[in-house]
């Protein structure tokens, strides 16, 4: 086979994508936890659970740094967790992220 040649075509490749997405589960109901959460903080949940850093979800949220910390801080206090590895977990288990589709 050519280097540049496809082994699907595009519109084969974009319907075995589609079925794929289709068939995934779906998210887990959110835990009843989230509710202790402010929007905020579980928008910062979310982009923590996304990967982001500080720096970044600041300046996505157009807040300064020391919010978004002071809002983790909260976020791991009220739901329990330790650290920001377990709120990317509780993320996905959640469903605030869902993998593959950010």
């Amino acid at each position: 086979m050519a280097a540049s040649e496809a082994l699907l075509s595009p519109r084969v490749t974009r319907r075995l994508i589609e079925n794929f997405l289709d068939s995934q589960p779906a998210p887990p109901p959110a835990s009843a936890a989230l509710n202790a959460l402010t929007d905020r903080e579980r928008e910062e949940l979310r982009h923590m659970a996304m990967g982001l850093s500080n720096a970044e979800i600041a300046k996505t949220l157009y807040v300064a740094e020391q919010t978004v910390k002071t809002h983790v801080s909260r976020v791991l206090h009220k739901l329990g967790l330790r650290d920001r590895v377990h709120a990317v977990v509780f993320g996905y288990e959640n469903g605030l992220v869902v993998p593959g589709r950010g």
